[in-house]
């Protein structure tokens, strides 16, 4: 799944339709199914092996064992995948343990497995299921991928390539992921919850998917991929000749640093560039909004007087910044309890809360889960009532911040923040923003999502997004007031960082 943003599903889809109801044979789930099929399986089709293209295989669902068990629903994907035209074989692709190959494969189509380590124990465990399909890893992990907040995971090349090696002397077959690592750029990384039974904590995904791949996420050759290359030579046929050699690094930008010399707070960029206020008793959801990943704006009326009682954020999702009357109390995260009281005078108190999303979990059985405040607000344990939300999706092109408001000083608190780099010939380049949390945007192109919290500590901007001349960088801070934090210039670097240490 790449660690995608609700598991690839749309959430305007899993906002209609309950968890329950997604992945199975319930009609109105397959309905939506068939009509994204009838777009894009005929692109399919057409470049497949049988037609000249370079489609091998095609693959059903994946990994649905660890998943579900509807067997229904598979052949009903399987039935439409070759009602379209796809006539290459069709394969499932699941772990290697009992619960996930039975719910996970078709009779009839060829059953694979995913895994990292231990390739001989998996092929036996396949053969046990599918002793007459020949042994395939369709996703070998050669790496992993990171979680804000925690440290960067790392394969030993070493031991990576002996498990390659052990499943070419089987004579297996394999496909190595991530063979290139990537970018899940703007808001379309995912996350994912702690196991055993994948409801635990909450932990999104870095912008960046690098992987620890053999090649890394700017195309680089590490020493994975020397290590595998050793290994794969040693199973070429002599008629192909010698062994190429990698193309050359890609040229870097000059190493410099970009002062952000406008603000915008973000305030007035919700009150002039986001969706209209939605009224309700209690607060809506990014999906009953419409938007599917951004900032929303809560406000309410705490009725008074009472004396100081805790805020409770029922469900949220996943990180909000409360403010009454106008001065911020602290930030609240999901899974991560604060105590955050305060009094009511008999006039009442205004409560404001920017809530901000993060990824959606992208594995497992809470796919489809809604953003925002999905289960109220309470003062001490009475339900705030009254509500007014207002969106600002960023999910989409830089929303149209009003520049010429701009404050030439410094501007505190959240805010849009902007700055200008001016390049001779484009290159790829990092951009660190410092510390803080926020997202940025290079010539209108979200990035992605930064956090000081780590371990990456700067995104990657490819040398298609770079322009010869003037050069647009916009950061959206999060940070509270006063926060050292809030970046004054974003660092313009030569090398990734992916470590929690700057």
């Amino acid at each position: 799944c790449a660690e995608w943003d609700n598991g690839g599903l749309p959430s305007w889809l899993t906002g209609a339709l309950p968890p329950t109801r997604l992945r199975c044979a319930d009609p109105e789930y397959l309905a939506e199914v068939d009509r994204w099929f009838d777009v894009l399986i005929p692109h399919v089709a057409a470049r497949q092996l049988t037609r000249g293209g370079t489609v091998l295989m095609v693959q059903v669902e994946n990994e649905y064992g660890s998943y579900g068990s509807d067997l229904t629903y598979l052949r009903h994907l399987a039935d439409g995948l070759r009602e379209r035209g796809i006539d290459v074989p069709l394969f499932t692709s699941d772990g290697p343990e009992d619960h996930m190959l039975t719910g996970g494969s078709v009779p009839g189509l060829l059953a694979t497995v995913n895994f990292g380590s231990r390739p001989l124990e998996a092929f036996a465990k396949l053969a046990e299921h599918r002793p007459q399909d020949p042994p395939m890893c369709m996703e070998f992990w050669c790496g992993w991928f990171d979680h804000w907040g925690h440290d960067r995971v790392l394969r030993d090349p070493a031991d990576a390539a002996k498990d390659l090696d052990a499943m070419l002397a089987a004579g297996a077959s394999v496909n190595i992921y991530m063979a290139h690592g990537g970018t899940n750029f703007g808001t379309t990384a995912g996350a994912n919850l702690a196991a055993p039974s994948l409801d635990g904590d909450y932990r999104p995904t870095v912008t960046s998917y690098d992987y620890d791949a053999p090649i890394d996420e700017a195309g680089r050759a590490t020493p994975k991929f020397w290590a595998f290359r050793e290994v794969l030579s040693a199973y070429r046929n002599e008629v192909d000749g010698p062994l190429p050699e990698p193309p050359a690094p890609t040229p870097v930008q000059a190493r410099t640093s970009v002062p952000l010399a406008q603000g915008v707070r973000l305030e007035q960029v919700i009150d002039s560039a986001g969706l209209p206020e939605a009224v309700a008793p209690n607060p809506p959801t990014f999906e009953d909004l419409g938007i599917v990943h951004g900032i929303v704006r809560y406000t309410a009326t705490v009725p008074g007087p009472r004396t100081a009682y805790p805020l409770v954020l029922r469900g949220l999702a996943d990180r909000a910044q409360v403010a009454v009357d106008g001065v911020v109390l602290g930030v609240l995260e999901r899974d991560r309890p604060a105590d955050l009281s305060f009094a009511v005078p008999a006039e009442g108190a205004r409560l404001e809360l920017l809530v901000e999303s993060m990824g959606r979990a992208n594995y497992g059985p809470l796919v489809g889960e809604r953003k925002g405040l999905t289960g109220g607000v309470l003062h001490e344990r009475q339900y705030v009532h009254g509500w007014t939300a207002r969106a600002l999706p960023l999910d989409g092109p830089l929303p149209a911040v009003p520049w010429d408001a701009a404050a030439d000083d410094a501007v505190d608190g959240p805010a849009f923040r902007r700055g200008f780099v001016t390049v001779g010939e484009p290159a790829d380049a990092w951009l660190r923003p410092g510390g803080g949390k926020g997202y940025l945007w290079l010539n209108g192109f979200l990035l992605g999502r930064y956090w000081s919290a780590g371990p990456q500590r700067a995104l990657y901007a490819p040398a298609p997004l770079w322009r010869p001349g003037p050069n647009e960088l916009v950061v959206l801070t999060l940070d509270p007031p006063l926060t050292p934090a809030i970046p004054a210039a974003v660092d313009l670097l030569d090398s990734p960082v992916l470590s929690r240490r700057s």
